[in-house]
């Protein structure tokens, strides 16, 4: 019988080899999902034009490159992180479906989707209630950290939505400066300095006589 800790070494060492086989990321790629063929859908043998998931095999993807979709409306492109919602064909809350910004039925259309998280990804096509997935548009691929994301995909998220204050939200009072009432600290107003000075004026005009 074989032992175990000779086949968690071996285990070990056959991952290390494999993260290490993967070339280094020398500059940002864009994939072609499914290669000339692009992503379709056979309705006449109700299956995928391509292998996608073989397709996805043969390619090392990295933060920041693209997926480049050539499809048509008569696909959808759905990406998430959940291995369940993957498995089941069916969009949930944590997918996100790419348009192409037509509805139209059989229009051409390109979407590049940004690979933007480090680990595993999931992308399939929802159209048919699920049945293109389950016939083969789906695939699964491994992000690398590769350059890490160029900063035109690294921004920061924007700041939390506030509400605006309403019409009934009382604001501190504001004091207006201006002439103040002359009184204990308060500020002589200017009819009384001009008494006051032509009195001095006055007083010294009658000194000197």
């Amino acid at each position: 019988m074989a032992n175990p800790t000779v086949i968690v070494i071996l285990i070990a060492i056959t991952a290390t080899a494999a993260a290490a086989a993967a070339p280094p990321a020398t500059q940002y790629t864009n994939h072609t999902v499914g290669g000339p063929t692009g992503w379709f859908f056979n309705a006449t043998t109700n299956s995928s034009f391509a292998n996608y998931s073989s397709w996805a095999a043969s390619q090392t993807f990295n933060l920041g490159d693209y997926l480049i979709f050539n499809t048509s409306t008569n696909q959808t492109v759905i990406e998430t992180y959940n291995e369940t919602t993957y498995r089941g064909c069916t969009p949930d809350d944590d997918a996100f479906e790419y348009g192409g910004g037509s509805n139209a039925f059989g229009e051409a259309q390109t979407i590049a989707v940004p690979l933007t998280l480090e680990g595993p990804a999931y992308y399939f096509s929802g159209a048919g209630d699920g049945e293109q997935c389950q016939q083969g548009m789906a695939f699964a691929i491994q992000v690398n950290k590769g350059l890490g994301l160029p900063p035109i995909l690294n921004q920061p998220p924007p700041p939390p939505y506030s509400e605006p204050p309403s019409a009934s939200t009382q604001w501190p009072p504001v004091t207006v400066a201006g002439d103040q009432t002359p009184g204990n600290g308060g500020m002589r107003s200017g009819a009384n300095m001009r008494e006051e000075l032509f009195g001095l004026l006055a007083l010294l005009l009658l000194l000197r006589l």
